[in-house]
């Protein structure tokens, strides 16, 4: 794999100057840090869809502008994008073609023959990337255990690869072949003869891409990952290109779906890892906030343009999923997406975002979201065309957002757009007052996120009425104290710098890369040997892109981890390893590792034989050791109080005078009581009357939620 040069990462603390950039659907955001982790300046601007590289060089110049920093003394760029999860639910990668194993053309139109619901007689399913007559079979057969049935065609390969491009005119190609995660020789075969026909076409192999079972997944990873390639390829050359025409000379990341860090060379190898690059590193942040504040259990909870998201924390660490569904077709409902396997951290999301379309359904109710308003136009309230009403109008009509003071001043809204879209939208048809149509929109929006984080928190045995929230994102600070009510959770920590908490939380990722390799086997037919040998081949995998990009081998740290089941189970559990066991010693451990992690999952263990399916190994470099999400200037301003505005409190009766705090004027140990607004010029946060806040010595704003009225 090739690389920047190998240059030692250079140690936290001594002096590095960092940007965090996180592209969002309505905002990018960006974060700057010293080298002890300190902040030095935050900006925020309007995403630019057509071409989103231009909002991240634009938004470099101003916040070095803003910070009187040149563009020579960043030691590093980490960047994430939601480009790829874009480009798969507007289907605007490119034209894709497939080569795949003779007979098992249809299989994705066969798919998992599943209904996701019983009972709707109109299920959608998320249409194939690779249209029918873009995939090609070829003759070539393996048995599960990599034997060769049939051997590779070669030239078949040569006539599918030519009539793929120069009559369906393929931009990029998957090969998919059966049972390749135990031999991939057909496959790597192929890639060969098809390169060499045309060396320019990006070419995915699922052994490659993803080597696990499961053909299905497998090979809509596979074609999700070249649908992508061009797409992330020219995005990330223009922005290397921009970058180094403005003199840019440090190393560029990319934050990946699982937190960890790429070099731009891994990204493009393996684009389909980015999608929910971002909301990962906000994840990242929740982890870390939990950690530093003794609590064990997150909720971490990101309401941004387009989208809210929220992901569980336990005992420091996000839950991770090696299973993800990307770009429903329909409602957001689980079923009704493309089914890929990439490492990523859990999480659930929703189209509930500041941006997100209010309309009516069939029966004239009002539903917000799934559709956004996105950059442009925008919320009606930004002026730039938008009629529709969206979240962020309403919460402007219901005095949470000041017009004035948006984005510190630098954006004004537009509040009589805001009240004419509600009317016109839903007021007028439901013959609704403008406050109420408006408190409508924001409490419909709070009880759709409830109800979404419930169902993925009941799912994977999370108790939050025992956690705290964390909230963040442009709109997560106005709506986490309300949803949290409606959820029980007894706490809601509003971190410093909220509105742009990914950014920062780019900054607090390790350079990473997580390798697997399908392995079948009865755990007493297992040999020591087998172990050593699958577990040394893939730690050597693991770390070959950390060693390219600086990473010394003496920091490295590896995670071994192995899916286990009971002989016969179509699910397996992942059970984490001893770091330093060896061989041997992990073959004894290996059935009490399994039947404590089993128990502890399902609090009951079975009779019956044991399997392993497959082996991970992740590597992971240094991670920087503290973050400081508020200014040093923090709480140092005098009073916090900055005036006050009406605002709509329905247990108050209406609309009340608020008093309204300057974020940054809040020094650690002051009280705050709801109703309050405390503004900062990237979010803001609201306490509802009963709420009571506490400033921590971090500058965190903790909030004790007080019982639903």
């Amino acid at each position: 794999m090739s690389g920047s040069p190998a240059l030692p990462l250079a140690a936290p603390g001594t002096g590095a100057l960092r940007l965090g950039v996180d592209i969002g659907g309505t905002f990018t955001d960006f974060a700057l840090v010293d080298g002890a982790g300190r902040r030095v300046g935050v900006h925020k601007q309007l995403t630019t869809p057509n071409d989103p590289s231009f909002a991240v060089l634009e938004g470099t110049r101003r916040i070095l502008t803003e910070t009187g920093i040149a563009l020579a003394e960043l030691s590093e760029i980490v960047h994430g994008t939601t480009l790829v999860t874009n480009a798969l639910i507007e289907r605007r990668g490119a034209r894709t073609g497939m080569l795949v194993t003779e007979g098992f053309r249809d299989l994705f139109d066969i798919g998992k023959e599943r209904r996701y619901d019983l009972f709707d007689m109109r299920l959608l399913f998320a249409e194939p990337l690779v249209e029918r007559a873009h995939r090609a079979e070829v003759p070539e057969r393996l048995r599960h255990d990599g034997v060769v049935l049939t051997p590779l065609d070669e030239d078949a390969v040569r006539a599918a690869v030519t009539r793929l491009v120069e009559q369906e005119g393929i931009e990029a190609l998957a090969i998919c072949y059966l049972h390749a995660y135990a031999s991939d020789a057909h496959e790597v075969r192929s890639r060969e003869i098809a390169q060499a026909l045309y060396p320019q076409l990006p070419i995915s192999h699922s052994a490659d891409v993803f080597p696990y079972r499961r053909e299905f997944e497998r090979w809509t990873t596979t074609c999700a990952n070249a649908h992508a390639q061009p797409l992330v390829d020219s995005y990330l050359s223009r922005l290397e290109d921009g970058l180094g025409a403005m003199g840019f000379a440090g190393r560029l990341w990319v934050i990946g779906s699982s937190g960890g860090l790429m070099t731009p060379q891994t990204a493009r190898r393996y684009p389909v890892r980015l999608l929910e690059s971002g909301p990962a590193a906000g994840v990242l942040m929740s982890a870390r906030f939990g950690v530093e504040g003794g609590r064990d259990s997150i909720l971490s909870f990101d309401l941004g343009g387009t989208t809210a998201k929220g992901a569980l924390v336990r005992q420091g660490k996000p839950l991770r999923s090696y299973t993800f569904e990307a770009a429903h077709a329909y409602d957001y409902r689980s079923g009704s997406g493309l089914l890929l396997q990439i490492p990523v951290i859990d999480m659930t999301e929703i189209g509930a975002g500041g941006g997100s379309i209010v309309s009516l359904d069939a029966l004239g109710r009002m539903r917000v979201g799934p559709r956004s308003a996105g950059a442009d136009p925008g919320p009606a309230c930004y002026g730039r065309g938008g009629t529709q009403p969206t979240l962020t109008d309403a919460n402007l009509v219901l005095g949470y957002l000041d017009g004035g003071s948006f984005l510190g001043g630098r954006m004004a809204l537009d509040v009589g757009a805001a009240k004419q879209a509600i009317e016109d939208g839903v007021g007028a048809t439901l013959g609704l007052s403008l406050e109420r149509a408006a408190w409508g929109i924001h409490d419909i929006a709070n009880e759709d996120i409830a109800r979404a984080f419930r169902m993925h928190a009941t799912e994977r045995g999370f108790d939050y009425r025992n956690c705290s929230m964390v909230a963040f994102g442009g709109g997560g600070p106005i709506h986490a104290a309300r949803i949290a009510r409606k959820l029980r959770v007894p706490r809601v920590i509003f971190p410093a710098g909220a509105g742009v908490m990914s950014a920062f939380g780019m900054l607090s990722g390790a350079p990473s890369f997580e390798t697997m390799r399908a392995f079948p086997r009865r755990l007493d037919d297992l040999a020591e040997d087998e172990i050593a040998t699958v577990l040394g081949e893939l730690e050597a995998e693991a770390a070959a892109p950390l060693l390219v990009c600086g990473v010394l081998p003496s920091q490295i740290i590896r995670e071994r981890r192995v899916d286990m089941r009971y002989l016969g189970q179509g699910h397996d559990i992942e059970v984490p390893l001893p770091a330093d066991a060896s061989a041997s010693e992990l073959l004894r451990l290996l059935p009490d590792l399994f039947a404590a992690r089993y128990r502890e999952i399902f609090h009951a263990n079975l009779p019956g034989l044991v399997e392993i399916v497959g082996w991970k190994v992740e590597a992971s470099g240094p991670a920087p050791e503290r973050f400081m999400t508020s200014p040093d200037t923090a709480g140092s301003r005098g009073t916090s109080l900055k005036g006050e505005r009406a605002a709509w409190f329905p247990s108050l009766g209406g609309y009340v005078t608020c008093p309204v705090h300057e974020r940054l004027n809040l020094a650690p140990g002051m009280t705050i009581t709801g109703p309050a607004l405390i503004e900062e010029p990237e979010s803001t946060c609201l306490l509802d009357a009963g709420d009571v806040a506490v400033v921590d010595e971090r500058h965190n704003l903790v909030a004790e939620i007080g019982a639903a009225s």
